[in-house]
Order: C-alpha cells, then structure tokens, then sequence
C-alpha cells in the first residue's frame, strides 16, 4: 500500500500549480518549484510535474524535474567508466549513454515519512521502461546534494555514486580541495528494472 498512489495523481505542472504555497523545507527547490520550472520547460530544459492530493485538488505532495541527458563515460577514469558499463555487452559499448536526470525532486513537508520521495522515484524508473516510452533511456541520473541523509536516500533507491571518494569527484570537476563539493553525480542502470 501506497500513500502516494493511492491518495494522489500525477500532473504536469502549470502556472497555478506554482503559486499553490509549497514548501520541501530547502530554500533552493522551494524557489525553483515557485518561481522557475516554467521558464526551464518553456525553454525545452526541464520539464516538471506534480503529485496532487485526490481529494484535495490544490494539494501538492510532491514536485519532481526530468531532464534529457547523457552519461559520457569516455571522459571517465577507467576504473569509473568500467563500474557504469558492467552490465553492458562489449560489443555495444559507447562513448555515451541515453539517460534521463531527475534535476529536483521536493516533497511537502506536510507529507513526510510517508515514503514519497521513493515511490516518486519507483515510478519515474518504470515510466523510462515502459513500452509506451518513446526514446531509449539507459541510466536514471542525480546530482545530489552532498549530505549524508540525501546520499543514504538515494542509495537506498538503488543508486549508487560514480565516483568512489569526494577526492575522485573533485578531481574529475576541477574542484579545489579547499572547496566543499555541494553534489554527489549517483545513476541507476534501469536495466536492472528488465531482468
């Protein structure tokens, strides 16, 4: 049983549902869900959709932004290039990796602890594996935020970090030492979802 798909329906975003008065908790996807998604899909860079309550029509849940990308492992170290291709036949390998990014992801604080943010993500995988789909999608990507909690959400969702070590990381995006690295780069490989 799920709380999400039991009490909710999934929409596009559109101009009122931004002014519906949500809030996650973090400032940043807070103003973007408010202020921005609109303008990222006008400009063909984003494009966000909303879990609303049934019963409660102007009751967001959950927002979630997807993405069109690629995961380039030509310009990975060997060792992260062979970690991303394991599950790959030699005979297919390629430069680049058709793959969607879930950009942001917020859930209303209202509705915590009810496995919201993980049921959203259930179902993005499935929607990339569907038949009906209409381009090939390989990998499910993240830039998640460096924190302890948001790494253990997502790993627990079945993704795991390219890069082994924060140093790895800093490294590979040319970022000081002395700076804090804000993201973590985690994928999921939605072959997994077929075997």
């Amino acid at each position: 049983m799920s709380f999400l798909f039991d009490n909710c329906s999934l929409f596009e975003v559109t101009e009122t549902d931004q002014h519906l008065g949500f809030s996650c908790g973090d400032k940043d996807l807070d103003d973007f869900f408010t202020n921005d998604c609109l303008a990222y899909a006008k400009q063909l860079l984003g494009k966000t959709y909303c879990y609303k309550l049934n019963n409660i029509f102007n009751e967001v849940v959950c927002f979630f932004t997807l993405a069109n990308a690629g995961t380039r492992v030509s310009d990975l170290p060997n060792a992260r290039k062979k970690k991303i291709e394991a599950n790959i036949p030699h005979t297919k390998t390629l430069k680049e990796y058709p793959s969607v990014l879930l950009a942001r992801l917020g859930v209303s604080d209202k509705y915590r602890g009810l496995h919201i943010g993980s049921d959203t993500i259930e179902y993005i995988k499935y929607w990339f594996i569907n038949q009906d789909n209409k381009a090939a999608c390989r990998y499910l990507l993240v830039d998640a935020y460096n924190a302890k909690g948001t790494i253990s959400f997502y790993e627990s969702n079945g993704f795991h970090t390219v890069f082994s070590t924060e140093q790895q990381e800093k490294v590979y995006r040319h970022v000081g030492d002395e700076d804090e690295l804000k993201t973590r780069f985690m994928y999921f490989d939605l072959i997994n979802m077929i075997k």
